[in-house]
């Protein structure tokens, strides 16, 4: 008998949905699933952040984020400017006083340069300037006014300054 009621109330559901969706414009449809994409990704990243999973529930706020074209960014680019923000974390960059300095300055070595930059040793200085002209299009204080990204701009331009000033002069 409870397979019977079960059936039936799946049945229910499943007509019902159907129902919605044939009479639905594709606009209303889209824009229904983005909404659920959004609700259910943000509850999953509440329950990983809960959790103590920050590793886990950082990248899918991203993919969230990006889901929703906020200015602009992919996902796969979101995912990259959180790796490069972890790098320099980790690194200690954006810590006060590290080692006597003055907040703010960073004294970046050649092997941290190339790996904020993504790049390897040996790439031509074309390259070097083009990656950094894609990333200051997305960091750039300018072009994200609403998110404080000075001093990772800062870096990116340090890390460029010290590849050409090490490997091209």
């Amino acid at each position: 008998m409870n397979l019977f009621l079960i059936g039936t109330i799946i049945f229910v559901i499943v007509y019902l949905f159907l129902n919605w969706f044939a009479r639905a414009s594709s606009k209303k449809i889209a824009h229904t699933i983005k909404k659920i994409a959004v609700y259910l990704s943000l509850i999953l990243t509440a329950i990983l952040t809960i959790g103590g999973k920050f590793l886990f529930s950082l990248p899918f706020l991203f993919v969230i984020l990006s889901g929703l074209k906020i200015k602009g960014l992919t996902a796969l680019q979101m995912f990259q400017l959180w790796r490069l923000i972890q790098f320099l974390k980790n690194s200690g960059r954006f810590t006060k006083g590290q080692f006597n300095q003055p907040a703010g300055s960073s004294s970046i070595s050649t092997d941290e340069a190339y790996k904020l930059l993504g790049l390897s040793k040996g790439c031509s200085k074309e390259e070097v300037i083009n990656s950094v002209n894609k990333l200051q299009k997305k960091i750039h204080p300018d072009m994200n006014r609403d998110v404080k990204t000075e001093r990772l701009s800062q870096l990116v331009n340090e890390a460029k300054e010290k590849i050409i000033k090490s490997d091209f002069s």
